[in-house]
């Protein structure tokens, strides 16, 4: 960007604006809080519990796809073994209803 150097008789008129716009003052204590927020955010974050730290592990991405691959085959695991337990359970009617078709229902 091109300075611009402004005429010799514009320096009073440079003075007068920037009195114009005063500059506010700093609130108490304020360079010990900047301190205290930078220290703050740099102070690693201790889990309050384990179950924080299990979330944590399981969020990152490298981990992300492997608990997604273990959430797939559990359900399918249970799934399977709850359409064998249907699946037995009708079994078992149909052979009481073929064996006894009017008595025991």
């Amino acid at each position: 960007m091109k300075e611009i150097n402004p005429a010799p008789e514009a320096a009073p008129l440079s003075t007068l604006l920037r009195a114009g716009r005063p500059s506010p003052a700093l609130p108490p204590r304020f360079q010990q809080n900047v301190w205290r927020r930078i220290e703050d955010a740099e102070a690693p974050v201790k889990s309050p519990s384990w179950l924080d730290a299990l979330v944590a592990l399981i969020l990152r991405p490298q981990f992300a796809f492997a608990a997604a691959a273990v959430l797939l085959v559990a359900g399918i695991g249970f799934g399977t073994l709850d359409g064998a337990q249907a699946a037995r359970q009708d079994a078992q009617a149909r052979y009481l209803a073929s064996v006894a078709p009017s008595s025991l229902r």
